[in-house]
């Protein structure tokens, strides 16, 4: 049997697996799935990378003709950006490091996020012509009308969904292909707003970039307004009424998007989604000028240097510092940014590259420049 479980809820007939468990039928056995009518689906993963992966492999593998898919799913703690945004202006990189929250980079555009498991994500698929977004979010929208009748929900312009019109509970994304479409959103069901909030703040000052930027909104979760609602009632009404919105009769089935027998491959997707030439190199183009306050731990001398940085694909292309004449010699500087030129922007990475060099240097100057690095260091994230 494959690895697919189905938790039908009350009136819906089960419906028996027949599928092989042979890794060359597992995209005939998921296809079958959706031609047999099960059409919802919610993950069993709770992990960020496998669940995107998930939405990568059925957009590229699942004949969507005439179809719509739609997908539930949650993630442990972790902050997701979109495709053309830059990670050190949207995320503190250094707290996520610290609180070991992963970041991952979609392959939808749109703004940043947080998730962890008080968010609620929905994914619906379909083939371009039958790509609606605001027939998705009217799912969303009718579904906690129904199950709280007294929550003032409304889709915007901009496709978030807000309440009571000022808070924002769910933010949308969208990828098209040439055949396919999936739009994705986020629903606040009882995050952790205080986590939220600490990592979605820039990493780097004086950033300068054309990267796709957020929009900042005030947001509040489902049971701050609703206490009782329960995540079964959440899933429920959402599955209900996306059967209603498209007549339908589908009942939800569990995927394990670990389990290659069902999805073959999708293990390269997550793995790609994981790396840092994705989750950073993809970054477009950008620059850096930024001051430094600089000071001699011994003497406790105080200066500010200059910093101009220029990044390609994540990578320093280059970088000039400007320090006073008297605080290091030029020669330093000079080495300082050889070592750094081609590095990527990664604070680990740059340590080690400096290390070497700090090694070679004495007293004052070693010192100083140990400051100097440390400074340059800190704006990495």
């Amino acid at each position: 049997m494959l690895l697919l479980q189905r938790r039908l809820w009350a009136g819906l007939s089960p419906v028996r697996p027949h599928f092989s468990c042979l890794v060359s039928a597992g995209i005939h056995s998921f296809s079958k799935l959706t031609e047999d009518g099960i059409l919802i689906f919610q993950s069993k993963s709770t992990d960020i990378h496998q669940n995107l992966a998930l939405e990568d492999w059925i957009e590229t593998n699942v004949d969507l003709t005439d179809r719509r898919l739609f997908l539930l799913w949650r993630s442990r703690a972790a902050v997701v950006i979109g495709r053309h945004q830059n990670p050190w202006s949207e995320c503190d990189l250094g707290a996520m490091w610290r609180a070991g929250v992963p970041l991952a980079r979609r392959r939808s555009g749109g703004g940043t996020v947080y998730h962890d498991m008080g968010n609620l994500n929905l994914t619906f698929f379909s083939c371009r012509k039958l790509y609606d977004r605001q027939r998705n979010l009217r799912v969303v929208t009718e579904a906690l009308r129904k199950a709280r009748p007294e929550l003032d929900v409304k889709a915007t312009e901009r496709l978030d969904i807000v309440l009571n019109g000022k808070y924002k509970i769910s933010g949308s994304a969208s990828r098209l292909s040439r055949k396919a479409s999936y739009h994705h959103c986020t629903l606040l069901h009882s995050a952790d707003g205080s986590a939220l909030r600490s990592v979605l703040r820039p990493s780097t000052p004086g950033i300068h970039s054309n990267a796709t930027p957020s929009v900042v909104s005030s947001v509040t979760n489902l049971t701050d307004h609703a206490p009782s609602l329960t995540w079964a009632e959440l899933t429920q009404a959402l599955v209900q009424q996306f059967n209603t919105e498209f007549g339908l009769s589908s009942p939800l089935a569990l995927l394990d998007p670990s389990d290659e027998s069902v999805f073959p491959g999708i293990g390269r997707v997550a793995s790609e989604l994981r790396s840092w030439d994705w989750t950073f190199g993809k970054t477009p183009k950008f620059s850096i000028e930024t001051e430094l306050s600089l000071v001699d731990n011994l003497t406790l001398e105080r200066t500010t240097a200059q910093l101009h940085v220029e990044l390609k694909n994540g990578l320093i292309s280059s970088i000039a510092v400007t320090v006073p004449d008297h605080w290091l010699p030029r020669r330093v500087i000079d080495e300082l940014c050889d070592v750094l030129t081609g590095e990527r922007f990664c604070p680990h990475r740059a340590a080690a590259a400096i290390s070497t060099l700090i090694k070679s240097e004495q007293d004052e100057t070693q010192r100083r420049l140990h400051n100097l690095s440390n400074t340059v260091i800190s704006i990495m994230g």
